[in-house]
């Protein structure tokens, strides 16, 4: 621990040497006339802007300007932020539309997108983009988006566009409220970056420049707009957002009756400060949520999907990205979801009320505090429990920060209803992280060390880990290390082994040939060693591997991985439910094996795209032969049809149990209008024996006000010997109406 806090002081120390490079600028004036949003530039504002037209390519290289011409304009009035662009085309043809649906992703697709950091803080941001179609999509930035999942496109909030083609090139429009965003009332600069995919060129462009090896959002690399005057507070800001919702549902497993219920509740959103916003939520229902995808899972432990709940959406980096991600202290999808412990399933917790004030208290603090109580489910002896959680950011030198967070989840006693510090069940995590970042994102990494508190007290309830991320044009490589406690079991976080000690480097070096074929290639190995005090040496995976990105932004790679398993507890390597009795290997038993992987993804810009990873070589004491694979179909622009499939052969000598594991999900995405949506969602996965439906009618009517009509339907399906039907049995149904509408106060 003195180590540590020694270069952290060190680390410190080197986020106040390096100073903010220079940025680009432009300036934005206020509009001289009213501002229309029908994707006509027509408007005397407009002709009056500052035109940014100085692009340069991020892929396929970032050394030229770019190929085809980009207008993007700026204004402002009281009330809102407009931008608007031209976006010229050298070549004749249609665009690339994934689809009508809000939200859109995806490297071959045509749009124009803003990122606005108000704050210049090169942490946190707000993005807003929209294809040739009019279709948005809108999403929050954390941590400087320096991977692909620091963009969320999960939030969603009012703003305004409208799209025009044109002969020879495309126009849109954007309207963001002040209200929308997050800023300080008084600043005069904000941080922006201005991009555009252009399927036709095949190329990423941007302002400012932006090194290929980055994220194309990252947010060391924006340039500066400046404000004619001083922004203002913008008037009261409370929205609020009811919901009525109507249930029918039958459980066939426990023959209970079928069930109907109403359902009544609210979230509110207040701006404490343009920049402070808290969060309320009474009853909260979650039904339309986007159900999880499946997955085959043969690992020993458990596995992670991301939090999807608009509530838990804003800041939320303030809270749930702490640690490591096998290592976070707060994990959100811990409240409203609590394990059985008559079954060992996870089943629905209902959340009765909760409060979350999150935002900026300035250029260099942030603040997040949330408390949210869940019910009592007394049918199976789980108590009611409030989750509270606290946290604070202090910016250091350009864009690292150090930042702290407590985390208690608090049984509430059966007695008096009354919530004691002490003397009920408690599970408490209190931790500090350093995040650095120096040299415009060449070096970056974390530190941390969180230390839990409960009444048990069984020891080594901590954990500890260290990142270092060295990113070049052509070089890239990565330290992770960790160290977690036998006793760190956080309750509301998310840490699926604890016990072990973990360093795992890895690394690429990327050649980039002149060629019109391939725009880079070269070799990548990734090793991960855990060893604890108890067992000693217990894993490794050691792999490595070459790929290839073509110029049409197709991937191919192929890996080869040794792993060594020690087994500290019974385990059966294909995961079977508990009831099919498979022999499992046996605790205290090690395994030593390799296999070879292929993976291809092709162009994203054609209509039919796929990608698959086919695996074969050992696997514990038997082999493994196994392809997965993603296959779509667009119909621009009114839908998408994709296949998810999964295939994996085990076969591992008697007398324990091979098997052929399948999960198949088509998809069918239909996008009638900008407003209307039809998703239907088949899964089957053989494993679990499960076949699931989840179909969804969405209208939005208004902005973010949406009907939604939500069927789900779950079976129990199996095959006999001789692949016949064997059995297909209903295990639950519902069906929901939810009603939803946003209220400006």
């Amino acid at each position: 621990m003195k180590l540590s806090l020694t270069f952290l002081l060190f680390l410190f120390g080197l986020g106040l040497a390096f100073g903010q490079t220079s940025r680009p600028v432009f300036h934005i004036k206020r509009a001289t006339s009213p501002i229309r949003i029908d994707g006509v530039i027509d408007e005397g504002a407009w002709l009056e802007s500052e035109i940014v037209d100085e692009l340069w390519q991020q892929f396929p290289s970032d050394t030229s300007r770019a190929k085809s011409r980009t207008e993007f304009r700026a204004t402002y009035d009281d009330d809102f932020l407009y931008f608007s662009a031209i976006a010229y085309d050298n070549v004749k043809g249609g665009y690339v539309i994934s689809s009508l649906r809000r939200d859109f992703r995806g490297p071959g697709l045509d749009g124009l997108s803003v990122i606005l950091d108000p704050f210049q803080d090169v942490t946190n941001g707000f993005f807003f983009g929209v294809s040739p179609a009019g279709v948005q999509r809108e999403g929050l930035i954390s941590n400087g988006y320096l991977r692909r999942d620091d963009l969320d496109l999960s939030w969603d909030n009012k703003w305004y566009s409208e799209t025009r083609i044109e002969d020879g090139y495309w126009v849109a429009e954007f309207a963001i409220p002040f209200k929308t965003l997050r800023f300080k009332a008084g600043s005069k600069r904000w941080n922006v970056k201005l991009y555009r995919q252009d399927s036709k060129e095949n190329e990423r462009v941007m302002w400012p420049l932006t090194p290929r090896f980055f994220e194309p959002g990252n947010l060391n690399y924006t340039g500066e707009m400046v404000w004619e005057e001083e922004l203002v507070k913008p008037g009261p800001n409370i929205s609020i957002i009811p919901y009525a919702a109507a249930r029918m549902s039958k459980d066939y497993l426990l023959a209970t009756p079928g069930n109907k219920s109403a359902d009544f509740g609210a979230d509110a959103k207040i701006a404490i400060t343009p920049s402070m916003n808290l969060d309320l939520t009474v009853n909260p229902d979650f039904s339309q949520v986007e159900v999880d995808k499946q997955v085959t899972n043969l690992d020993r432990f458990e596995l992670f999907f991301p939090e999807r709940r608009q509530f838990f959406l804003e800041n939320a980096d303030l809270f749930s990205s702490f640690g490591h991600i096998y290592a976070r202290p707060f994990f959100s999808r811990r409240i409203g979801i609590t394990r059985d412990p008559t079954t060992g399933q996870n089943i629905q917790n209902k959340i009765s009320f909760g409060a979350r004030l999150s935002g900026n208290l300035n250029k260099y603090w942030r603040l997040g505090v949330l408390n949210m109580q869940t019910a009592e489910i007394k049918e199976s002896k789980i108590p009611s429990f409030n989750h509270t959680v606290g946290t604070v950011q202090r910016r250091i030198g350009t864009n690292s920060n150090i930042r702290a967070i407590f985390v208690n989840r608090q049984m509430f006693g059966n007695d008096t209803l009354g919530f004691k510090l002490g003397g009920y069940q408690y599970n408490r995590v209190a931790g500090v992280d350093y995040n650095y970042s120096f040299k415009n994102n060449r070096w970056t990494g974390n530190l941390f060390y969180h230390k839990q508190f409960t009444e048990e007290n069984p020891g080594k309830e901590f954990a500890h880990g260290y990142s270092l991320i060295y990113s070049t044009r052509n070089l890239n490589f990565n330290w992770y290390h960790q160290i977690i406690g036998q006793g760190y079991n956080p309750a509301d976080g998310y840490v699926p082994r604890s016990g072990y000690k973990r360093v795992s480097p890895s690394g690429a070096y990327f050649f980039y040939p002149k060629s019109k074929v391939i725009n880079s290639h070269g070799p990548i190995w990734d090793l991960a060693i855990i060893w604890d005090d108890v067992y000693g040496y217990t894993d490794h995976e050691l792999m490595g591997g070459y790929a290839v990105t073509f110029q049409s932004q197709a991937i191919l790679q192929l890996n080869l991985k040794n792993t060594y398993t020690y087994l500290f507890r019974n385990f059966d390597p294909t995961n079977s439910p508990a009831e099919d009795n498979a022999v499992k290997l046996s605790a205290g038993t090690d395994y030593n094996y390799t296999n070879a992987s292929l993976s291809y993804s092709s162009d994203p810009r054609k209509p039919y795209t796929f990608e698959f990873i086919a695996l074969m070589g050992q696997y514990y004491n038997g082999n493994r032969k196994g392809i997965t694979g993603i296959f779509n179909y667009r119909y621009q622009p009114y839908g998408v049809f994709s296949l998810d499939l999964s295939v994996n052969r085990i076969q591992l000598p008697d007398p324990y149990t091979s098997a052929n594991i399948y999960l198949a999900g088509p998809r069918f995405d239909l996008t009638l209008t900008r407003s209307v949506f039809f998703t239907t969602y088949f899964q089957y996965n053989s494993q679990y024996k499960n076949v699931n439906i989840n179909s969804r009618f969405q209208w939005r009517f208004k902005p973010v006000s949406d009907l939604f009509i939500v069927y789900t339907d779950n079976y129990y399906y199996t095959f006999d010997d001789n692949r016949m039907y064997s059995n297909f049995t209903p295990k639950n149904r519902a069906l929901v109406v939810k009603l939803t509408y946003w209220l400006n106060m």
